[in-house]
């Protein structure tokens, strides 16, 4: 065998298909090669490509993309279709601003036919992109592609059913499953009949028997389908899939590239000669191929830098406790306190910090899986009863139970305390994961809380006042590492809606929100060089506002600066002008926040206009000419 690496000569899928069958599997091996020396330089989601390595090789060659579309499910093991479609020379940058995403982006390759990032969408998706072709009489099928955790999302049963009822003709799902346990015995037996049960000549086997039985006397057709039935309950999982109207395939092996080539090529023919959709169960594990991911997954599915031989991660910096980390202790804290407080996460039980939770008070913890609608109802229910539930959702995935907190938790105005990871920038993750609109859509919703801590001391605190309120309460705060601030000992309650004045002045009013409180303090001194006085004021809640102080402050410097790390449209900024506004009140005004655009991964506090010196110069446009007049004094 030639040592020339076969996947150097590779930009297409049409590349891929250009080769023997017999080289598709050592394609394959030299991606997931690739992938661990890539991403052990650059960091990203590994274990689930590494997972999905054959799937993904195996579909683009025996499928005609880009003509027949493939929808990968969030995106985390998008990878190898990425070294597949053009984009291996480009992994250098993943994540960083200007280079490539971590995810699926339709304006970044044809091959990426719907962008992904949150869980559930692909079946939808498909069966829409099926029914677009279907009406513009274009050829091609749709794949879906979604992983066992993905389809713990209601509306990956929805676009299911729709799909069985529509009969679509042009859609294969394919489920990733890295979880299901099936002995080997029963896995070899179930992924033989499978396989062969698809294939052409037993399909026009199992028509013979039918016409044949069917000129029977009595019930003998009735029978012969029962038995059938029977049997592929006793071989595999499919009975679900098969009364939802799909044609259920599986399970076979997901790492077996003659397997999956076998398979795919009947399912092909089978959508072909009209037998409706088609569900093909691939048994997988995350990590595939490379020994420490496969015995730790979970450490191994989103990595920084890592030495490929050893698995070791390279030395993290000293950095302060994380956000995630103070939220966590305190929880902990307060439930030994409070028998009442239950935890609720969507499949993110380490993400949260809530792993913790699990482990010590094991019958107050619920992971509802990937399903924030069910989980944000659920806690509902969990308040009706006396509890006290916190649900841990990150912001970008609570946004999917908008309906749920509006009508479940606020109309009832019953107490239920959100805990938002990851509100703000987000980093190399980008657009589908910034935490960038909690603000606006919670601060509109009767009978809420909403609120920010400025360090990782006032978290704690928040988190307490939080789970006492006796209503709905959403408590926002960052990714990453605190401030490294000393932490109070003993727990506070802060009084509902009271900010806290950190700096006083005479010229100008800095409101800040969460984050953005100290570089607002940096801000200041700053400023004072410039001759201009300047008041911080820690806002601290974004529902109630602190009108008490804020209105006379205002009055008294004559110009306010509202900075937040969130985006403008609905934020912080526009409830204080709301506020203004509804007394009537016109003083020079302007806030500071993420623009009116989807912002894209690599994008940084500096980048996005929110540093110390972009605050300085703000306040200095809008005072104008007392800011020079100050500044000759």
């Amino acid at each position: 065998m030639s040592s020339e690496r076969l996947l150097h000569d590779i930009q297409s899928p049409a590349d891929l298909r250009a080769l023997p069958r017999e080289q598709v599997e050592r394609v394959a091996d030299e991606i997931r090669s690739e992938i661990l020396e890539r991403v052990s330089q650059t960091g990203g989601h590994l274990a689930s490509s590494l997972g999905a390595v054959e799937l993904i090789t195996a579909v683009h060659y025996v499928f005609d993309t880009p003509q027949d579309r493939l929808v990968l499910d969030v995106g985390h093991q998008g990878y190898p279709h990425k070294m597949l479609t053009g984009r291996r020379e480009d992994f250098d940058q993943i994540g960083q601003r200007g280079g490539m995403s971590k995810f699926l982006r339709r304006s970044e390759s044809e091959y990426d036919h719907f962008g992904s990032g949150h869980a559930g969408t692909s079946i939808s998706a498909a069966l829409g992109m099926a029914r677009g072709k279907l009406h513009r009489g274009e050829d091609g099928l749709v794949i879906a592609l979604i992983g066992d955790g993905a389809m713990t999302a209601g509306m990956a049963f929805e676009a299911l059913n729709h799909a069985g009822h529509l009969q679509e003709g042009k859609l294969i799902v394919i489920l990733n499953d890295n979880e299901m346990s099936i002995s080997p015995n029963v896995g070899a037996m179930s992924s033989y009949l499978s396989r062969k049960m698809s294939a052409p000549m037993v399909r026009r086997m199992k028509g013979w028997a039918k016409e044949f039985l069917g000129s029977m006397p009595g019930d003998m057709l009735h029978w012969a389908r029962k038995a059938e039935e029977s049997l592929k309950v006793f071989f595999s999982p499919g009975l679900l899939f098969e009364a939802l109207n799909f044609r259920y395939v599986g399970p076979i092996q997901g790492h077996r590239m003659e397997i999956l080539l076998e398979t795919f090529e009947n399912a092909k023919e089978m959508v072909a000669n009209g037998s409706g959709p088609v569900l093909i169960h691939a048994l997988t594990e995350k990590g595939h191929g490379y020994a420490p991911a496969e015995a730790n997954p979970l450490k191994y599915h989103g990595v920084t830098r890592f030495d490929v031989d050893s698995g070791e991660f390279a030395p993290a910096k000293s950095a302060p406790a994380s956000y995630t980390r103070i939220f966590s202790d305190t929880l902990l804290r307060l439930a030994e306190e409070d028998e009442r407080i239950v935890a609720i996460t969507a499949a993110m039980a380490p993400g949260t910090g809530l792993d913790r939770f699990q482990r010590k008070f094991p019958q107050r913890f619920y992971d509802v899986g990937i399903a924030e609608q069910h989980g944000v109802t659920f806690a509902a229910g969990l308040a009706t009863e006396g509890m006290k539930p916190v649900a841990a959702i990150y912001s970008t995935f609570l946004q999917r139970a908008y309906d749920q907190l509006v009508h479940d938790v606020c109309l009832q105005n019953l107490d239920v305390t959100f805990a938002l990871d990851r509100a703000g920038l987000v980093g190399a993750d980008g657009a589908t994961h910034q935490g960038l609109f909690d603000i606006a859509y919670f601060r509109n919703l009767p009978n809420t809380v909403v609120m920010a801590p400025k360090d990782e001391n006032e978290l704690q605190h928040m988190l307490a006042t939080a789970i006492r309120y006796p209503g709905p309460a959403a408590l926002r705060f960052p990714r990453g590492s605190g401030f490294g601030v000393p932490l109070d000992p003993e727990i506070k309650l802060i009084p509902i809606g009271e900010s806290e004045l950190l700096r006083d002045g005479e010229d100008l009013l800095i409101l800040a929100l969460g984050t953005l409180v100290h570089p607002a303090l940096e801000a200041a001194q700053e400023l004072a060089a410039h001759g201009v006085s300047a008041a911080v004021v820690n806002a601290r809640f974004v529902r109630p506002l602190d009108e008490a102080r804020f209105l006379p402050l205002i009055e008294r410097c004559g110009a306010v600066l509202t900075v937040e790390e969130h985006a403008g449209a609905g934020g912080f900024g526009g409830a204080v002008l709301e506020m203004l506004a509804a007394r009537s009140l016109t003083v020079p005004a302007r806030c500071l926040a993420i623009g009116d655009e989807l912002v894209e991964h690599g994008e940084t506090l500096a980048s996005q206009g929110l540093e110390p010196a972009d605050m300085v110069r703000a306040g200095l446009e809008l005072l104008g000419d007392r800011a020079v007049a100050g500044s000759g004094d």
